[in-house]
């Protein structure tokens, strides 16, 4: 069994909060990469290429870790794509552009083996149905809790709720921006078992 240590390459609170509920031993890192979409690349594309950049960019650093990279948009039913907003004006657009539609966030995940250079990568949709959304509600709703950081302009973890009618999907966790179900997948993939990982953690303390 696999039990090299794992990295997070991420700087994300919400990430690193959601990879804690494993309770598995693990430090982050933040990766430095250009995180620009190449001409005509899809949008399933875009996330696996990031999520597995963010892996690589630290292997150097570290050569003997399992590392977790994942990227997150949205897609609109019309193609449009939706990365971090970064401001308010940005976020208003992104919600008034979703308000009573379905919207696509797909996650890419990707975990590399550094030292033998492997690499098992996933791409998870969620869909998120948004209720109609008034320019009063979307004001209020960025004003208080600013998600300007997040792709779609929300917080799942947050106030967010109040902006959807339904989801579709197996793991509402990739909205959080790390699926859970799929990162047990893909390090079982690697020789990881992440149950007797945490077994083992928990006994340590």
């Amino acid at each position: 069994m696999n039990t090299r240590p794992l990295l997070l390459a991420s700087s994300s609170p919400y990430r690193k909060a959601l990879l804690e509920r494993l309770r598995l031993p693990f430090t982050c890192a933040s990766p430095d990469i250009d995180e620009t979409a190449l001409p005509s690349e899809s949008a399933e594309t875009l996330t696996l290429r990031l999520a597995e950049q963010k892996a690589r960019a630290l292997a150097n650093e570290y050569p003997r870790h399992l590392i977790i990279g994942s990227d997150q948009v949205a897609l609109l039913p019309s193609g449009q794509i939706l990365t971090k907003p970064g401001h308010y004006d940005a976020a208003f657009q992104q919600l008034q552009a979703s308000s009573g539609k379905a919207v696509t966030f797909l996650t890419g995940l990707a975990v590399l083996d550094a030292e033998s250079g492997k690499v098992r990568r996933t791409c998870e949709p969620f869909k998120v149905h948004f209720r109609p959304l008034s320019a009063t509600d979307i004001e209020h709703y960025l004003l208080t809790e600013e998600p300007y950081d997040c792709a779609g302009s929300f917080k799942m973890e947050g106030l967010g709720i109040n902006l959807f009618s339904r989801f579709e999907g197996r793991d509402p966790n990739s909205l959080i921006g790390l699926p859970l179900i799929a990162l047990i997948e893909l390090l079982h993939a690697l020789d990881v078992d992440p149950l007797a990982m945490a077994y083992r953690n928990s006994t340590r303390d």
